[in-house]
């Protein structure tokens, strides 16, 4: 694959067209093929039949993550266990595991659009690229390896974790692209300043981050540490992994939706009304195109709107800026980690690595907010340091609304994700 697929600059009447058209096929096949769907759809009272334009999808029922644990290992699958060459499993840290399955087409076509996601990155065949997310069950390595070699790049699988190795081979084989979370990405280069190396000086010009949220000024730090360009790509494993949107190098104004396999829609999470396109709300996602493990209105309880096409003819997602259930309620106040994440970063001498803490005093919630001081003030006078726990406490409270305890910790002592960041500790009763 070299260049942008015709797709990627067709007319918006083309690619509604080739919407509705796989659109009709998935519902069919999710029908005929799933006894889940065959029977949310029955008591829904709607059959694929019904769908005559995309606003019609509005009737089919929503698809939960629960779904799939309910019907736990494989009988969301829509084509026989033999079929499926490929598992992933993601995260169970609440119930049971969510199983993903893919076809040998599938597969291929994951690999198609992460090499298209490349591309729109700034990604060229010859490029070496240097894997830092995690292989094994979870979808982000093997997504990133095969779209890279798709493109025609040279991979390097190093996977997460092992730190100090990061960096000496991002030294010795000289990358020019990173793909890792952002969270990770802020710790590889704390480990270049440890070491004495000025992270600005490496061979990297393009980090694709993904698998969790991050801000715009997440996105400044690194692009100021590294002297890269840090880009943002969006999936998730059950609608089939990373690649499902990604943002263009040009323009750097949200992931591009690939359109042509994935339908999106906006809702209000409360009611389940689809939104108009601009409005913020709960993303949702319909495949098109899968074959193994078709989704049909899958609820991906991220918040984010759609804004229009700008450097492909494909709709944008805005960044995310938390999920419908990761909110915090803070005494009757909605917080998401990633407005603290924004405040934090906009306080100089601090480090973008946290920690948040939430219990109950009595009848009160409690919010303590764990941060370092960055590497070059670490050594900085305590007067320094409850200064910028003292900034840091006013922003929270001018820019969110709540009050919070700021503990401002030991230069690396908060621990560092090789994957996807914790961010939140609530020890509140349930």
């Amino acid at each position: 694959m070299i260049g942008l697929d015709a797709i990627e600059n067709a007319s918006r009447d083309e690619i509604t067209a080739l919407q509705l058209s796989r659109m009709r096929w998935s519902l069919n096949h999710a029908y005929d093929n799933v006894s889940h769907y065959r029977k949310k759809f029955d008591a829904a009272g709607v059959h694929p039949d019904d769908l005559k334009s995309l606003a019609d999808l509005a009737k089919f029922p929503f698809t939960a993550k629960q779904d799939l644990r309910d019907n736990y290992p494989f009988n969301m699958f829509a084509v026989p266990r033999q079929q499926v060459v490929r598992v992933h499993v993601s995260s169970g840290t609440t119930g049971k595991p969510t199983v993903v399955g893919y076809t040998k087409n599938d597969v291929d076509l994951w690999a198609n659009l992460m090499a298209r996601s490349i591309y729109a990155a700034g990604g060229r065949p010859g490029h070496k690229i240097h894997v830092s997310y995690g292989y094994g069950l979870f979808t982000g390595g093997l997504g990133a390896h095969y779209g890279g070699e798709r493109l025609g790049c040279t991979v390097i699988p190093f996977g997460g974790g092992q730190t100090e190795r990061q960096v000496q081979l991002i030294l010795d084989f000289e990358p020019d692209i990173i793909m890792v979370t952002p969270s990770y990405m802020l710790a590889i280069g704390d480990e270049f300043v440890r070491q004495g190396l000025d992270p600005a000086k490496s061979s990297l010009s393009i980090g694709i981050h993904g698998a969790e949220p991050w801000t715009h000024q997440m996105r400044e730090e690194i692009e100021r540490r590294f002297d890269m360009q840090a880009v943002d790509i969006y999936g998730l494993s059950e609608v089939i992994g990373p690649g499902v949107a990604n943002e263009c190098v040009e323009s750097k104004d949200g992931p591009v939706v690939w359109e042509d396999h994935f339908f999106p829609e906006i809702i209000d999470p409360v009611t389940g009304e689809v939104l108009p396109d601009g409005e913020q709300g709960e993303l949702v996602f319909t495949s098109l195109t899968k074959e193994a493990l078709p989704v049909i209105r899958y609820r991906t309880r991220d918040l984010t709107r759609l804004l229009p096409p700008t450097s492909r003819s494909m709709r944008r997602i805005g960044k995310i800026t938390g999920r419908s259930d990761d909110m915090l309620i803070i005494r009757g106040v909605n917080v998401f980690p990633s407005q603290i994440e924004e405040q934090i970063l906009k306080t100089p001498k601090l480090s973008p690595h946290y920690l948040i803490e939430v219990e109950r005093d009595g009848h009160l919630d409690t919010v303590t907010v764990n941060v370092e001081m960055k590497p070059e003030f670490a050594t900085g006078t305590s007067a320094e340091k409850e200064f910028a726990a003292h900034e840091l406490a006013h922003h929270i409270k001018s820019y969110i609304g709540i009050s919070t305890h700021i503990e401002v910790k030991a230069s690396g002592t908060i621990e560092r994700s090789v994957g996807k960041a914790k961010r939140v500790i609530d020890r509140r009763p349930k």
